[in-house]
């Protein structure tokens, strides 16, 4: 990411809303409550043919002993530390604060360009008062601007692409396979992330609902670039009470929908519970590859030769139909079997990407189609001639013949059965239809 530019400052001054207007949607969870916006997350965003990175950060609190206030500190700096420009973000409403001049001398020890952004400058008079924030005596300009109707972006968005020394061509992220990470609250997910990116990327704590917005991060394994999309908890909908977390399950939802392969952690400790399973279910719906992790099995007690396999058989008892998926036993504390689990990430989005050579298929299938064809049904007799696999993001395979209405549920499983034991597709929903010929 060449061109990075970090939104900071302290709560409740507009980061979200202005972070939102750059990246042209909703990405950020904004709320009157201080502390909304715990963890970096990333958009891309584009201004007069430069396109550029953009970053938003928690409010900066000095002098707390709150447990998040610190870590989102943690996080701020290191958001200053990667950007290419700063854009201190204050409230022309609230004045030059105590908190605003104590934030401004953390940000005089950074060598980056930095810019004053007046925020709820919505008013001409607001405008004026801008000017008192050069008495902070940082930054190279004070841009008096609306995030919530966008007026004075335009004039602040052309003094900040003057220092980019690149021109990224697109969304850096587009064609890159995207990997949710999903699960109850406290499952280990962002322990997880924060492993495999080899940074605190994400806030972790022992408190339930620490994450509340899906975290974009990439990621370099064996050779391929991925995108790490750390969720929040998703719970039972009858414990879902706060405004905030809603909005974080609608986000995890979202990131599960625009992923390849989702993730989905399981406590040892706790076992699959209906939640595991709705989360499961929701995945296989959207037809995403799916890997599930038992984490935390260091902690299971008096495990014997059986227990994992004992284990996995519950988790498959419990999944029904849904028995296609690899299971991992890991545990993120002691490394255990971590890179076992991203080694079989990667194979099953090879096995959703995979296609069949349609002379390979029709070899197969339809030499297991004449050892046991589709039983009659009311004297009708359905001869499949024909078998091939449609170009679509997801592996679909069509057969055509002559009566595909007469085909039972119970011979779409034989065959999707016949398919996964000859092509393999562990971990990948398929998509097997019949069509008329």
């Amino acid at each position: 990411m060449a061109n990075i530019v970090a939104i900071v400052g302290r709560p409740n001054v507009g980061k979200s809303t202005f972070f939102n207007r750059l990246v042209g949607s909703r990405k950020a969870i904004m709320d009157d409550e201080s502390g909304v916006t715990r963890d970096r997350h990333y958009g891309y965003s584009e201004w007069i043919g430069k396109n550029f990175t953009v970053v938003d950060t928690g409010g900066y609190v000095t002098g707390s002993d709150d447990i998040f206030e610190e870590s989102i500190r943690k996080q701020v700096d290191l958001a200053i530390a990667e950007a290419t420009v700063i854009l201190f973000m204050v409230d022309v409403e609230a004045g030059v604060t105590g908190l605003d001049e104590e934030f401004a001398n953390v940000l005089r020890r950074s060598k980056k360009p930095i810019y004053i952004v007046a925020n709820k400058a919505d008013t001409f008079q607001r405008g004026h008062q801008a000017g008192e924030f050069y008495a902070l005596g940082l930054g190279e300009e004070v841009f008096p601007i609306s995030s919530q109707h966008g007026s004075g972006t335009g004039d602040l968005l052309d003094e900040v692409v003057k220092h980019f020394e690149s021109e990224d061509e697109e969304d850096p992220d587009a064609g890159i396979p995207k990997i949710a990470i999903m699960g109850r609250p406290n499952a280990g997910k962002s322990s997880f992330a924060n492993l495999l990116l080899g940074e605190e990327r994400n806030i972790v704590t022992d408190i339930a609902g620490t994450t509340r917005d899906s975290i974009h991060s990439r990621y370099n394994a064996f050779g391929k670039e991925f995108i790490l999309i750390d969720t929040a908890g998703l719970r039972r909908k009858a414990k879902v009470h706060e405004d905030i977390e809603f909005y974080s399950v609608m986000r995890a939802i979202r990131a599960l929908e625009e992923s390849d392969v989702c993730v989905v952690m399981i406590d040892a400790t706790r076992g699959i519970e209906a939640q595991d399973i709705n989360i499961i279910g929701l995945a296989d719906k959207n037809k995403k590859g799916i890997v599930i992790l038992v984490n935390k099995w260091d902690l299971v007690e008096n495990k014997e030769t059986n227990t994992a396999k004992e284990f996995e058989e519950k988790i498959y008892e419990k999944l029904g139909s849904m028995t296609y998926m690899p299971i991992i036993f890991t545990s993120v504390l002691t490394k255990q079997r971590v890179h076992k689990a991203i080694e079989k990430v990667i194979e099953v989005y090879e096995n959703k990407m995979k296609k069949i050579p349609t002379s390979k298929l029709n070899e197969v299938m339809l030499e297991e189609i004449e050892r046991y064809p589709p039983p009659s049904i009311k004297g009708k007799f359905v001869k499949i001639k024909y078998v091939t696999q449609i170009p679509t993001h997801n592996p679909t395979f069509a057969f055509f013949c002559n009566l595909p209405q007469y085909l039972r549920e119970s011979y779409v499983r034989f065959l999707e059965n016949k398919i996964r034991k000859h092509f393999g597709f562990e971990g990948v929903p398929i998509n097997v239809i019949f069509k008329k010929k």
